[in-house]
């Protein structure tokens, strides 16, 4: 009797896991992650309700409060044409993230399905879209970005496209390569053998399963993407004045370092903030999604 349930015991399935348990766990388990979701919320929050939140209008010059330290009317101060800086400030996290998701967007939707068609196809249609692909990457983004922004001028819709265009060969690359161990797998070959076309196997089955590395990559990537913005509207070639936009309140602060330093501190910290918590929630997303831990509570 006892050597019976022995083997009764011994042939009992472990307990299943439940994954989203599992998810939240490991996601969660980061005390850096949970300031990430924090900071990024607490953004969100402010570009939605800006016109709510804001003290001020953005826009609104008062030449007779110009430059003025921070005090009980200017929580933050004024610039050198007394406009609000945390006004401006909270209407600037609108344009980082508007700019953020849009580029993501397009750079990820367009990236995926080149990856997507170079590494289920192959041969020449794949050697064309990967040497494409690698011939962008030998151009760093920002001299690419540069290029294109100074080609179609500033603006929203152009920085936009000039990120878009230089991001777009990372997510091209790596579905690329998750497409060709999909392809081979069980799932796949029972599509073929069922009759489904190429198309309906790659887009209904293969991206939806190689879709977590691609989710940490656009969430990396948006941290990428704000900075990448920031530094186009510092240099002059980015958003265009008077809209309010991070980089280029850093730039218009840089005279006043020694007099009023916030002018340039406080869109500076906010870019660090938000570039840094996009990438703890990146690499909290990394190891929840992370087939190594699966089944780990």
């Amino acid at each position: 009797m006892a050597q019976g349930i022995g083997i009764s015991s011994a042939k009992e399935a472990p307990p299943r896991v439940n994954e989203w348990r599992r998810f939240f766990r490991v996601f969660l388990g980061r005390g850096l992650v949970v300031f990430g979701m924090v900071v990024i919320l607490a953004f969100l929050v402010a570009a939605i309700f800006a016109p709510q939140i804001a003290p001020y209008d953005p826009l609104k010059r008062n030449l007779s409060e110009a430059l003025q330290q921070p005090n009980a009317q200017h929580l933050l101060g004024t610039d050198a044409i007394g406009r609000d800086t945390l006004s401006r400030l909270i209407y600037g996290a609108q344009i980082s993230l508007i700019v953020g998701v849009l580029v993501v967007c397009i750079a990820g939707g367009i990236g995926v399905i080149l990856g997507a068609i170079a590494g289920y196809f192959g041969g020449i249609i794949g050697a064309v879209i990967m040497r494409s692909m690698d011939t962008l990457m030998t151009i760093p983004l920002m001299i690419l970005a540069l290029a294109i922004a100074a080609l179609l001028g500033g603006g929203l819709k152009n920085v936009v496209i000039a990120l878009g265009f230089g991001l777009i060969p990372g997510y091209a690359r790596l579905m690329s390569a998750q497409v060709l161990v999909a392809k081979e797998t069980d799932y796949v070959m029972a599509g073929h053998a069922m009759g489904a076309s190429n198309w309906r196997i790659i887009f209904r089955h293969i991206v939806p399963n190689c879709f977590s590395p691609i989710l940490v990559v656009i969430t990396m990537m948006m941290g990428t993407t704000i900075l990448a913005e920031a530094g186009l509207s510092f240099i002059g070639i980015g958003i265009t004045p008077p809209t309010p936009a991070w980089g280029s309140m850093v730039s218009d602060g840089r005279n006043y370092l020694l007099t009023n330093p916030m002018l340039s501190i406080a869109p500076g910290v906010a870019i660090m903030l938000l570039v840094f918590s996009f990438n703890m929630v990146g690499d909290g997303l990394r190891d929840a999604l992370d087939p190594r831990l699966r089944g780990i509570i």
